[in-house]
């Protein structure tokens, strides 16, 4: 068994290398920013005296922590007990060091990165015409279509938002039918409509879950506008009725409603079985003792994939711009098809889902740790469908 001070200095060792490796990746970002051209707004444009020490810091790290990777490859057997970098006054030095590098680094990418952002900002607000770097172009596309991807945004949250909403109480409703067992009270009548629901339930699922979105939103849409335009009015009285956005709306709150009941089954499946063995014994019926015991208890286990639903449908929902519901991804088509640039156009949405996506994403992880749950990161409907199975096993 190893000695304390032999245990003390191996765990030195580690500790400063670690400090070494990590920050020497940190010092050559922070000399990459420092090559890049100064933007117009630049505070250090007039140091350079000050930025050459900054970089010559950075330069003097990186041959440092060379020096310490090669003191290691040569005495690998007796490191901790030969190396200079291992005793804890230079250990000190070094995390001190490392201090000041994370600093230099944070400066320069102040320097470069923001004040290039800010710098790129201004030059598209005065522009007449598309800039000629591919930044400023994004924020130049940005600002002059900035009410179509305002109304894409809003457009895209109240279709995943409403969609998520609707799609819980259709959950609720569905998974109630799922789970529907024959009791021996239950007469002819009783029992066939139950096994009608339970096979309804199970076909839909398949269905809306085997099929993608697109194909869902081209379906429906079509077929709605077919069947209202049966009852012989125009295409504009059609239009106000089945609009694009009520054909998405139906659309996310239908593919919401099979993934949830999913979820949902899967939450009520996870509550111990001796929960509605201990309520019929008072004298619940089926139904009274699923409401009042299994029902509460099966929800919560079932709200981090229900809450996460809402992030899937802030992403898919972008796939309804095929049947021409104005959200963001259609929003971006809309000035790519502007000016030409499809690359910049859709970069600027990528940001706003990014957002989006993270602003749900935190709410959601509050709403759960109120609810004294863990909270559970699904990417997409595929993700989320791996994530019920876990909860079905």
């Amino acid at each position: 068994m190893a000695s304390v001070p032999s245990r003390i200095a191996s765990f030195v060792s580690r500790d400063h290398r670690y400090v070494l490796l990590g920050t020497s990746a940190i010092a050559f970002i922070g000399m990459c920013l420092s090559s890049q051209t100064r933007p117009a707004m630049s505070f250090l444009a007039n140091a350079f005296t000050v930025e050459l020490v900054m970089y010559y810091l950075l330069v003097a790290w990186l041959v440092v922590a060379a020096v310490g990777l090669l003191f290691k490859l040569t005495h690998w057997q007796n490191y901790a007990q030969t190396a200079p970098f291992a005793k804890p006054a230079v250990a000190r030095a070094l995390r001190i060091g490392s201090y000041l590098v994370c600093a230099i680094t944070a400066v320069l990418f102040v320097d470069r990165a923001v004040m290039g952002f800010a710098s790129a900002w201004a030059v598209a607000a005065t522009a007449k015409s598309m800039p000629d770097d591919m930044l400023t172009q994004v924020l130049y596309m940005f600002q002059q279509g900035k009410q179509t991807y305002i109304t894409g945004i809003v457009t895209t949250i109240e279709l995943a938002v409403f969609g998520t909403v609707i799609a819980f109480f259709l959950a609720i409703l569905l998974v109630a039918i799922r789970i529907m067992e024959i009791d021996r009270s239950d007469n002819d009548a009783v029992r066939f409509a139950k096994k009608v629901g339970v096979g309804f339930a199970k076909f839909y699922s398949t269905v809306v879950r085997g099929t993608p979105m697109l194909v869902q939103g081209v379906i429906v849409y079509y077929l709605g506008f077919s069947v209202v335009s049966g009852f012989g009015l125009s295409i504009t009285e059609v239009n106000a009725i089945w609009s694009r956005f009520v054909a998405g709306l139906v659309v996310v709150s239908l593919n919401s409603t099979a993934y949830m009941m999913e979820v949902l089954r899967g939450g009520i499946e996870s509550v111990d079985a001796g929960q509605m063995e201990a309520a019929r014994s008072l004298g619940l019926s089926q139904w009274q003792a699923m409401l009042k015991v299994v029902f509460p208890q099966g929800i919560k286990y079932a709200i981090p994939g229900l809450s996460n639903e809402l992030v899937i449908n802030i992403k898919d929902s972008s796939v309804l711009s095929v049947i021409g519901v104005f959200d963001l991804a259609f929003a971006a088509s809309t000035v790519a098809g502007i000016y030409y640039k499809q690359l910049n156009a859709y970069l600027v949405a990528a940001v706003f889902y990014l957002i989006m996506t993270a602003i749900a994403s935190w709410l959601l992880g509050r709403f759960a740790k109120h609810m004294n749950v863990e909270t559970q990161t699904l990417g997409s409907t595929s993700d989320a469908k791996m994530g019920q199975k876990k909860a079905e096993a």
